[in-house]
Formats: structure tokens, C-alpha cells, sequence
């Protein structure tokens, strides 16, 4: 049998990833290891009231033939459902205050799609050489690591880490080291972070606005957790989008992960560039998410639903998460958590560790308890940056016996290392 060659793109696409790991680690559990403690992926959880709203939207969908004829059988542009566009500015426009039109919204095969295509549009080689996306906080979401096309696309910034106590810390934007240098093509940066649960301070999102202005950049937020839906965010400032930037919300953490659909808020050009994309690498959007989310776009239900049920929820799993964690590691040795602001993780920091995190999720992992070690959400650096390697992401979305027995393993394995 011949060897496989692959081009360089196929080389940066193809071969072993973080993101390529978790999505087989949490695959396999979810198939082949129904007894795997999942505290890996970003899944969300079985929340009864999520998981009713949707089903009796389904049955609603069913019950009327020939609208679900309609979704089922046919192409929709690619940059989405006219109707289901137009309805998404006017919810956008009445809830959150932003003054957007049809012409502003672009639907996109998930957010990840979505950045993947907004990178490579952005940044890469071009007529005025390399151009670069700057990510001004590390540690930052694992599936951005491995979508550029070509070598050096992507730099980023060191975050300034206060410590507050001795089992708390937050990472902060700094600014004295963040240069947006003529090659920059944008910022972007997750709120709340993915897999730190940080939410910027009012005045890091300014300060981040202010520079896009300054250089003629966008300034890309990704919404995934956070506003204006599922809103897991435990504090009160929201983002706020305006011209010349680009915010992509995505339908999964609502409960809808399987349809695959999120949208992206940005500039008409932007919007009309990304649906031409769109149409060579996906030809068109699924039409289900769109059909199930539309009629919610009328009214204020889908706030409520995160206000009233999914950040409770989740604020409730992450207090018990770190309950159980903190009584299980003790004051035996060195750790902090990142401060509780917002997704579905806890971003543990274990100070000193003395193996790699990537060694103790292998040995977690054989003790049927899936973590993700810290290092894959660094890159961009030209410089080594040990601190990740001292890191861990943990969900709390899966059942709290489920968490409370794998964070006790975790705490007894890190335990066993000093």
C-alpha cells in the first residue's frame, strides 16, 4: 500500500490535534466507555427544561407536514434562511440593543466553521505579506489552535494572572505587552473564555475596542456561552456589539449542539464574504436548528431561559463542583481556580505539579476519569510557558455523582504525586 501524502494544509488539518482529541475522547466515551467519567468536553448538560422545550418544538414541527417537508427537503442560501436572518437581527435589535439588520447576520455550520473561515479570510499570506490574528488572552478555546493555514498566523499575548487568596486566581489582558503591530488582521478572544470561564472587564473590552478602532481591525468575540444566549455569565456586564466588529453566538449551548448551526453578527461585507465561502465549503447551512430556533426569535423565551433556568443551573454545578474539589485537594498541596464567572468549567491550576498535565490526563484517563490538560490552549507563543503545563480544564455538565467522583480521583492522583 502506498504512503499517504499530504500537502502542507493537509499535513496542518489532518494529523493529530487538540481538538481532534477531545471530540474522540468524548465520542468514545459516550459510545464505547459508558463508565468514562466525562469531565472533558464542552458539552452541555441534560437540563429537563431545556431538553422539554426543544422535544415539544420538534412535535410541533411534526405535527405540521408540510413545513417540516419544507426544511427537510430543500437548500437554503448559504448565508442562511432569509426569514430565519431577518428574525435574528429583530430579536438582536429588541433585546440586546444592537442596531443590526438581516444584512449583518450570516448563519454558518457552527461557530467553529464560522472562525474557521473568518481566520482564513482575515489573515494568511497576502499581497502585503503575512497577515495575523492576535489572541490577547491566553489561555484561549482549543479549537482555534489548529485552523490556520499557513505557519505563523496566529500570535498571542501572556495573561497577567492575579492571585486572589490562595485558592483563587483571574487572568487579565496585558496591555503594556499587547502591540497590534501593521501586520495584525484582528483580535479575538472568547467571553467568557473557553476553558477559564473569564468574562473581560468592562474596561478590557473597551480598551480592545478602542485599539480595533485605532488600527481599522475587527475586534471577534465569541459568544459561544455567553451572550445573549445561553447567557452563562454570573456578573452583569454583557458585550455589546457595533460596526467594524464580529460576534458569533452559537444554538449548541442552548441545548441544540447536534444541529450544527450558529450565527455570526458582522459588517454586510463580512457577512457577504463568509456566505460565499460557505457556499464552496458547505454549499448551504442545516436547516433544522434554524426551523427549531425561529419561532423563540419573536418573543423574550429564550432570555428567560437563560436567565431563569441555564446560568442557575450552571452556577449551582460550578459552586458544587468547587465545593467538592476544595474539600477533596485540601490544603495539602498548592492549586487555585480560576475565578467562577462565567461557561461550564473549572480551570484548575495545580502550582508546581510535577509531571505535565498531559502525562496526569493519561493517567486520569486510565482511571476512567477524562480531563483536558492545559497546554493545548496556548499557542501563538514564541517563548515556552510552563504555567499550562500545570493546568487542567474540567466540565461540571455531567451528572454531580459523576463530577464528585472523578474530581476525588483527580485530587487523589495529583495527591499521590508529591
Amino acid at each position: 500500500m502506498s504512503t499517504l501524502q499530504l500537502s502542507h494544509i493537509g499535513q496542518r488539518l489532518a494529523g493529530p490535534s487538540g481538538i481532534q482529541e477531545l471530540m474522540d475522547d468524548c465520542g468514545e466515551a459516550l459510545t464505547l466507555y459508558p463508565d468514562m467519567r466525562m469531565l472533558g468536553g464542552g458539552q452541555p448538560a441534560a437540563i429537563p427544561e431545556v431538553q422539554t422545550l426543544w422535544r415539544q418544538r420538534m412535535q410541533e414541527m411534526l405535527a405540521d407536514g408540510s413545513a417540516l417537508d419544507k426544511t427537510l427537503l430543500n437548500y437554503d442560501p448559504p448565508g442562511g434562511n432569509p426569514v430565519f436572518r431577518e428574525a435574528m437581527a429583530t430579536f438582536l435589535k429588541r433585546e440586546c440593543g444592537w442596531d443590526v439588520t438581516r444584512e449583518n447576520i450570516a448563519v454558518v455550520p457552527s461557530s467553529q466553521t464560522g472562525f474557521f473561515l473568518l481566520f482564513n479570510m482575515l489573515a494568511g499570506d497576502s499581497a502585503t505579506g503575512k497577515r495575523r490574528i492576535l489572541f490577547p488572552l491566553l489561555p484561549e478555546y482549543i479549537g482555534y489552535a489548529n485552523q490556520a493555514l499557513c505557519e505563523g498566523q496566529f500570535t498571542a499575548v501572556l495573561p497577567r494572572i492575579e492571585e486572589r487568596g490562595e485558592h483563587e486566581i483571574k487572568y487579565h489582558i496585558d496591555f503594556e505587552k499587547l502591540k497590534v503591530t501593521p501586520d495584525i488582521a484582528a483580535m479575538c478572544v472568547s467571553c467568557p473564555t473557553n476553558p477559564t470561564g473569564n468574562v473581560l472587564t468592562t474596561d478590557e473590552f473597551n480598551q480592545l475596542r478602542d485599539l480595533s478602532r485605532q488600527h481599522g481591525i475587527p475586534l471577534m468575540i465569541d459568544n459561544a456561552y455567553g451572550h445573549p444566549f445561553p447567557g452563562v455569565l454570573h456578573g452583569s456586564w454583557r458585550p455589546q456589539w457595533e460596526p467594524g466588529m464580529i460576534f458569533s453566538i452559537s444554538m449548541s449551548k442552548v441545548g441544540l449542539p447536534g444541529v450544527r448551526n450558529a450565527v455570526i453578527v458582522a459588517d454586510p461585507a463580512i457577512v457577504k464574504a463568509l456566505s460565499n465561502m460557505n457556499a464552496i465549503v458547505s454549499l448551504a447551512n442545516g436547516n433544522v436548528g434554524q426551523a427549531l430556533m425561529a419561532p423563540f426569535l419573536t418573543d423574550d423565551r429564550l432570555m428567560k431561559l437563560g436567565r431563569d433556568v441555564i446560568r442557575p443551573f450552571y452556577k449551582e454545578r460550578s459552586d458544587f463542583a468547587k465545593g467538592v474539589l476544595a474539600n477533596a485537594l485540601g490544603n495539602e498541596i498548592p492549586w487555585a481556580l480560576h475565578a467562577q464567572e462565567g461557561a461550564f468549567f473549572l480551570w484548575l491550576w495545580l502550582k508546581n505539579l510535577p509531571i505535565p498535565a498531559a502525562e496526569l490526563y493519561r493517567r486520569l484517563k486510565a482511571k476512567k476519569v477524562l480531563v483536558i490538560p492545559g497546554h493545548y490552549f496556548a499557542y501563538g507563543l514564541d517563548q515556552e510557558w510552563r504555567h499550562p503545563h500545570e493546568c487542567l480544564r474540567l466540565t461540571y455538565s455531567q451528572p454531580q455523582s459523576i463530577v464528585q467522583e472523578g474530581l476525588e480521583i483527580l485530587a487523589e492522583e495529583v495527591k499521590s504525586l508529591r
